[in-house]
């Protein structure tokens, strides 16, 4: 396919997909306006545009809007890089120690399994309303998305390059930091896009729990006062700065990806 006929069809999907939106809106704020549903409870974009400028020109209950994004941000992106190191670290390591891996199999399943609001919770208790038990939950939820990837990943790793860089002379240590990781790069930089909804995800629901800032207290905040424009404003918000943050890390993993041949070359060669 030449570059013509992919801009084209890139500009088709885009224009079916604004025009699901625009008419998913514009149902919904009918059916407002005609009464058939209950404005109290289901809201309508009209209300949420309006209490979104609200906030913006007003600022909210708890400051100035932007400084409520920056805190829910701050948190996650915190959360996001102490998870993902942690989860590269102990993904690669049981990854390649098949002995430990085996040992702390059972644990790792157990703790995958529990309630992350639970753990949200406790959190909460033990850390405080700030920043700290917002973190730990934003961690926690990366953590395993990115310790199953790197740990299939150092466990897909050719033999046969191990064994070649064993005969060259490379330590253990060699070994992991110029095959293992390089090799398992691919499927620790597929989990990022994922990681990172999951900070945000892991804030806003730490900030609901509990907290005195952010975009989950402003949603909380609206909820409490059947404000349901309210949440769906805070939504919105989310969801543009994660769509944003997904984004930039698209692009950061098609320039640290561009070794890899393209994939409609790829279906050509096939």
């Amino acid at each position: 396919m030449t570059a013509r006929p992919r801009v084209r069809r890139r500009a088709m999907i885009i224009g079916i997909q604004v025009t699901l939106l625009v008419g998913a809106l514009g149902i919904w704020q009918a059916l407002a306006s005609t009464h058939t549903i209950d404005v109290f409870f289901y809201g309508d974009p009209a209300g949420t545009w309006r209490q979104l400028m609200d906030w913006i020109h007003g600022g909210t209950t708890e400051g100035p809007l932007w400084q409520q994004i920056w805190v829910t941000l701050q948190e996650a992106l915190l959360g996001f890089v102490i998870g993902v190191v942690l989860g590269v670290v102990c993904g690669i390591v049981l990854g390649r120690v098949k002995l430990l891996s085996e040992i702390l199999a059972v644990y790792i399943g157990a703790f995958n399994s529990i309630p992350r609001i639970v753990l949200g919770s406790i959190f909460i208790i033990w850390f405080g309303l700030g920043m700290q038990s917002k973190i730990a939950l934003a961690v926690l939820l990366i953590f395993f998305n990115v310790f199953f990837n790197a740990f299939q990943g150092a466990r897909e790793v050719d033999g046969g390059l191990i064994a070649n860089a064993k005969l060259l002379g490379a330590s253990r240590l060699d070994v992991i930091l110029q095959v293992v990781v390089p090799s398992a790069f691919s499927w620790i930089i597929a989990s990022l896009r994922v990681a990172f909804g999951l900070a945000i995800t892991g804030s806003v629901v730490g900030e609901m729990l509990g907290a005195q800032q952010g975009l989950g207290t402003l949603i909380s905040q609206a909820q409490g006062n059947f404000n349901p424009n309210g949440v769906y404003a805070g939504l919105l918000v989310t969801t543009i700065v994660a769509l944003g943050a997904e984004g930039l890390i698209t692009l950061a993993e098609r320039r640290l990806l561009r070794w890899r041949p393209p994939r409609h070359a790829l279906e050509a060669e096939t």
